[in-house]
């Protein structure tokens, strides 16, 4: 079976390519092919454009993950628009395409993120949450499942998946954040009260596949690890994985003053659970933290 993937080179989409590529026949969608395919292997089949696919009808599935990265840069007008047009076109013309075939696609799974919930102090968040954010980070989501919920159809079901901070071995959010720790300089931001909703790579890796594959799967499921922990906690948690002190602490004012808008994010999260994703019978690998840390930081014995 043939399954389509957008956002194929990113952390997570690699990640996937790679556990699927001997099960599936994988298409991935780059603007730079040459380099994609050296990244992704020959088994791979990459194209630069959708335009070059005549017609979706070819394909089991299609995975969208396409996106600039959301905390790469500061967000300036400009740098919003790249944020919403970065999702939200990718998102509009699969669904367009989806729409349009007369045997569509069985699955389309798209992401999204758990910016959405916006800020919801200690309250735990579900699916089943009510959401009353007004933020950019909301409104950025919203649209982007908007137009995928849009292909859902009884020949094609549809996943929307709201990832956490995702915690992988190489590259991500860990890896930025590891710096301050390895000098023995690591702390919470201010006092690290907000929610921190991780995941382990391979289990939302695992997540994408476990969708992909059931057939009674469709709607919104929280790409989060079951245990999300205050903000102070992972610190902490990083800082005893690597055996390195932690007692400085992040002004928020700080992180204000050089992210501007996004260090609302940085300083005001959710506790996050995977109510809908457990329910189906998907089993984590790495549902704690710390054991989740270990596995990223410290080589196998």
């Amino acid at each position: 079976m043939k399954v389509l993937i957008t956002g194929g080179t990113g952390l997570i989409g690699s990640a996937l390519v790679a556990r699927l590529q001997d099960r599936y026949q994988v298409t991935v969608l780059s603007r730079t092919p040459q380099r994609a395919q050296q990244q992704l292997g020959k088994k791979v089949h990459v194209l630069k454009s959708l335009d070059d696919i005549a017609d979706l009808s070819a394909y089991y599935a299609v995975i969208n993950l396409q996106g600039e990265g959301i905390a790469d840069k500061r967000w300036s007008t400009r740098q919003k628009l790249r944020l919403e047009q970065s999702r939200w076109l990718i998102t509009r013309q699969l669904t367009e395409r989806i729409q349009a075939c007369a045997q569509p696609p069985e699955v389309f799974i798209s992401g999204s993120a758990i910016g959405i919930y916006g800020p919801q102090g200690a309250e735990p968040v579900t699916e089943a949450s009510s959401i009353q954010a007004d933020d950019f980070a909301h409104h950025l989501c919203a649209e982007w499942e908007r137009l995928a919920l849009a292909a859902d159809s009884e020949k094609t079901r549809v996943c929307v998946v709201r990832t956490g901070v995702v915690l992988a071995e190489k590259g991500g959010a860990l890896e930025k954040m590891l710096p301050p720790y390895l000098l023995g300089l690591g702390g919470p931001i201010g006092k690290g009260e907000f929610g921190f909703s991780w995941i382990h790579l391979d289990d939302i890796v695992g997540i994408f596949e476990f969708l992909l594959e059931q057939e009674s799967c469709r709607g919104i499921y929280n790409g989060t690890a079951p245990e999300p922990v205050a903000q102070r906690d992972f610190s902490a948690a990083i800082a005893k994985v690597l055996r390195k002190s932690h007692f400085m602490r992040v002004p928020p004012v700080l992180l204000k003053l050089v992210f501007g808008e996004m260090a609302e994010m940085l300083t005001k999260g959710q506790f996050v659970l995977p109510d809908r994703i457990r329910s189906a019978g998907y089993s984590f690998r790495y549902p704690q933290v710390k054991e989740a840390l270990r596995a990223c930081l410290l080589p196998p014995s």
